[in-house]
């Protein structure tokens, strides 16, 4: 039997922007980061594994989640030294486990198709999956857990929105998820039959304009929580901030053609962001 992966592995082996952005946390505080950025990868890939039964993946997420009910690694998970890490990670920084059983629920919300009404409804899947990274990330990264709270949550849910709006094409290939708020779609009378069958018209773009304002919005707002007293240390999360803002402009730019293409940037121009960021 083949030795389950070392979160170091499982990290290098993922090309996500925030696995990127952690190239830049200095390496006395990189090893609880990589074993939490581990973790949230294991947990995203078993509830989107396609060749896994939807009671596999509902049994795995639930046993995922007792490990911090209970404060004890489960040995028919596998991974037990990711499970021992991940606990340490907690108990060491005194981190909520509300914040890492959040990501599991987020993505158990991704086990069926989804439909969002509103952008509040919307806002609980992203401050699961994405603002609770975030907030276990804080301590990690040696800022005032406290003092950037609302920083940590309001950045997470531009990431998310922004992960969304580029990703639109490959959730309805993938189950028919649709992520976005369907009250937005009917502002623009554009429906969700529209969305399903890629129609690309003057609607779809004023809707798309909609959301990619939202985000220039909760960009701006959460350049505006960044506490100053804490902005050396929050160098990973600013990194991601540039990364994804500079997405979203580019998908604006290019008349959101999410239908058929996905939207990325090289690895030269994400270094240059992290050097431009690094400076600033």
């Amino acid at each position: 039997m083949a030795a389950d992966p070392s979160s170091a592995e499982i990290t290098q082996k993922a090309k996500s922007n925030l696995a990127f952005a952690l190239r830049c946390v200095p390496a006395e505080r990189r090893r609880h980061l990589v074993s939490f950025y581990a973790f949230c990868r294991v947990i995203d890939d078993l509830a989107d594994d396609l060749e896994l039964p939807i009671g596999k993946k509902k049994e795995g997420l639930a046993g995922w989640r007792a490990i911090f009910d209970q404060g004890e690694v489960n040995p028919s998970l596998g991974l037990e030294e990711l499970q021992r890490e991940v606990l340490e990670v907690r108990d060491l920084y005194e981190i909520p486990s509300e914040y890492f059983t959040n990501v599991i629920e987020g993505c158990q919300m991704d086990l069926q198709p989804q439909r969002f009404g509103t952008w509040p409804d919307l806002q609980e899947y992203t401050y699961r999956v994405a603002s609770s990274v975030g907030l276990v990330c804080l301590p990690l990264f040696g800022a005032d857990s406290q003092r950037a709270h609302d920083y940590a949550v309001t950045l997470g849910h531009a990431l998310q929105l922004t992960n969304i709006l580029r990703d639109i094409a490959e959730d309805l290939s993938n189950g028919a998820r649709i992520y976005v708020p369907l009250h937005d779609l009917g502002r623009f009378t554009y429906t969700e039959r529209d969305l399903i069958g890629r129609v690309h018209d003057g609607r779809f773009l004023a809707f798309m304009s909609y959301q990619a304002d939202r985000c220039e919005e909760l960009y701006q707002k959460a350049s505006e929580l960044l506490p100053r007293e804490d902005y050396k240390a929050l160098l990973a999360p600013r990194v991601m901030h540039r990364i994804y803002h500079t997405l979203l402009k580019k998908m604006r730019a290019d008349q959101f053609r999410v239908f058929d293409r996905r939207y990325r940037l090289s690895k030269l121009h994400k270094l240059s962001l992290l050097v431009r960021e690094r400076f600033s």
